[in-house]
């Protein structure tokens, strides 16, 4: 039941007035309702008021036996929410969040993380609602992601780049009670709003940010006003196992439609320290966000960075002005991003773009970087790293790990080495590549292909009110299916060859999309590639290359020169039979190229 409807009718105000009603004005048309109980429970006993553990043994241990357990050493404590108390503690005078001029500690931003959960908390929300986001990185977008689950709610993050009928989608499908909106995604999700139907009901929705917004009429609530008018001393809303969902993330359908993703405290937990363990990132790094935080959480550094005291500089806008810019003002260490922003800062010939004083690392995953774009990055002072993973993953879990001997080697091999996925991480060590019908691992010899499999604990619960697809690929044999086509070579490295539905089958011959992009990457004229199969009557399917060229080149460049160049380079049965010139090439939110629209194309020609 939407515990929110009955109270929908009385939420708009006078007509008279053209703005959003205040927090209290608000709070005070909804019914008394009891708080779930460690909300109101006295200070110090609240942390522990709902936590379920096993019964209490305390009974001395046994080699070869289970072990007793206790609240002392099994309370649901992973969580990474238990990170921002402790940046509080431990980082409290230095700098959280860096935008626009404005300047917040970690102790500040601890407290209105608790004021806005104790108001999100006050509207009826309870343990297990879905909160939805619309807004790009900004600091409410940071704070968000701590404010919602402290609150008990599930954190829903909905990607900028959809339109409002797959917004309205989103919202129904996740039964959002409450929606946060960026003042640029005010007219977006009102018109998402409108299409919802019955028995799904119009969600409260909060605005974000710009006064002047002509949207601004439509909202309830105002976000600064929550923060303002809530709670310092709220005492958050411990989850009752580390196994409760925290977050609904969306999958950026490149290959069919969104797939509702839930996450628990306990891998988002794992997952944000992996990626802080396997980056290597120290105390206090300065991270620019350049990867949206809608995506995978931004690969759960929205939370890492509470964990080492990091300045989250936030970005609205990521173009390479702006990229290069916040660098050089703010000191920036750390950023991530998919291959095309690499792509982008490596293209960059504006005068805006300066030889970085010092390195910044950057790691890089979503989609498989050629090893050209790897290697003008690091040409540049940008040291990559590059991971694997998926939505279903919480982000990157297949690492790269470099070896020292490695830097010896010429900068196209350290190139085309780093460019493979790599070994599993520390906390989901389990990877490999098994024949698809037998599930038995193929040979580690760099050639025999098959699909990725995955296991570990960051692997998500499954798919929200989807069990037939949770179960296809989250099989009894204990792994995670991706999809995707790989090979191990010698040294255990995984390498992504292609998503099994890029697999272009050309005469009986398997065409690796991604191999052929390689090639393409390397000519200097070409911006950005992607290979989709084109049907044809006689040989099945036929690469079709689609390519944007660098501005300088695009009028010198041929569709005869870019099969000229990849036929001295690939197998003739590799080289695309049509080379179609674009613009810009179709993406999603993250960056992804979206292959099945090019296919769509490819068909019609």
């Amino acid at each position: 039941m939407n515990t929110l409807s009955h109270t929908q009718p009385n939420l708009r105000h006078s007509s008279s007035s053209s703005s959003p009603l205040s927090f209290r004005q608000f709070t005070a048309f909804l019914p008394r309702r009891r708080q779930p109980q460690s909300i109101h429970a006295p200070k110090h006993r609240a942390t522990h008021a709902s936590i379920s553990v096993p019964p209490f043994n305390n009974s001395a241990p046994e080699l070869g036996k289970e072990q007793p357990t206790s609240p002392a050493n099994y309370p649901p404590a992973l969580t990474p929410l238990n990170f921002l108390e402790r940046a509080a503690l431990i980082y409290g005078d230095c700098p959280s969040i860096i935008y626009n001029g404005i300047t917040r500690t970690w102790a500040e931003t601890r407290i209105r993380c608790l004021k806005l959960a104790s108001s999100i908390a006050a509207l009826g929300i309870s343990r297990g609602d879905v909160v939805s986001v619309v807004a790009p990185n900004i600091p409410a977008m940071c704070e968000l992601h701590f404010a919602v689950p402290m609150a008990a709610a599930v954190l829903n993050a909905i990607s900028l780049r959809l339109n409002a009928n797959a917004v309205s989608n989103l919202l129904r499908h996740g039964d959002s009670k409450l929606v946060f909106v960026d003042s640029e995604s005010a007219s977006l999700v009102r018109e998402a709003v409108s299409l919802l139907r019955p028995p799904h009901h119009r969600p409260i929705l909060v605005l974000i940010g710009d006064d002047g917004c002509d949207e601004r009429s439509s909202f309830d609530l105002d976000y600064e006003s929550m923060v303002e008018n809530g709670d310092a001393a709220f005492e958050w809303v411990r989850p009752r196992s580390e196994w409760d969902p925290m977050v609904l993330n969306y999958t950026s359908g490149t290959t069919a439609a969104p797939k509702g993703v839930v996450h628990s405290h306990r891998s988002a937990f794992l997952q944000s320290l992996n990626m802080l363990f396997e980056w290597g990132v120290p105390q206090r790094p300065v991270y620019l966000w350049t990867l949206p935080m809608f995506h995978c959480n931004g690969w759960n550094l929205a939370w890492g960075m509470a964990a080492v005291g990091g300045a989250n500089v936030c970005l609205r806008r990521v173009d390479a002005p702006s990229v290069y810019g916040a660098v050089e003002e703010h000191g920036v260490t750390h950023m991530c991003g998919a291959p095309v922003v690499l792509n982008m800062l490596s293209n960059y010939s504006g005068s805006g773009r300066k030889a970085l004083s010092a390195p910044v690392h950057v790691m890089t995953a979503g989609a498989p970087p050629p090893a050209a774009v790897l290697g003008r990055a690091e040409s540049l002072g940008f040291i990559t790293s590059h991971g694997y993973g998926l939505t279903e993953t919480g982000g990157p879990v297949v690492m790269c790990t470099w070896k020292p001997e490695w830097d010896q080697l010429a900068g196209s091999e350290r190139a085309r080495l780093k460019a493979r996925q790599g070994v599993g991480s520390i906390c989901s060590a389990d990877v490999d590549v098994v024949e698809p019908n037998s599930g038995e691992s193929v040979a580690h010899d760099g050639l025999t292909r098959g699909e990725v499999v995955l296991r570990g604990g960051t692997l998500m619960s499954g798919y929200l009110n989807d069990p037939e697809g949770t179960s296809r690929c989250m099989r009894e044999n204990g792994w995670f299916w991706t999809g995707d086509i790989g090979v191990i070579h010698e040294d255990g490295y995984l390498e992504v060859k292609d998503r099994s539905k890029d697999i272009i089958i050309c005469g009986g011959e398997n065409v690796s999309s991604v191999e052929v992009e390689a090639v393409l990457y390397t000519h200097p004229a070409v911006h950005e590639a992607a290979v989709v199969a084109r049907p044809d009557r006689y040989w099945g399917e036929t690469p079709c290359a689609f390519v944007s060229l660098k501005e300088e080149a695009a009028e010198k460049t041929s569709e005869k020169e870019i099969r000229k160049f990849c036929k001295e380079r690939l197998p003739l049965f590799m080289v695309p039979r049509m080379v179609v010139f674009k613009t810009e090439l179709p993406k999603t939110s993250t960056g992804k190229i979206q292959k099945y629209l090019l296919r769509d194309m490819a068909k019609d020609f």
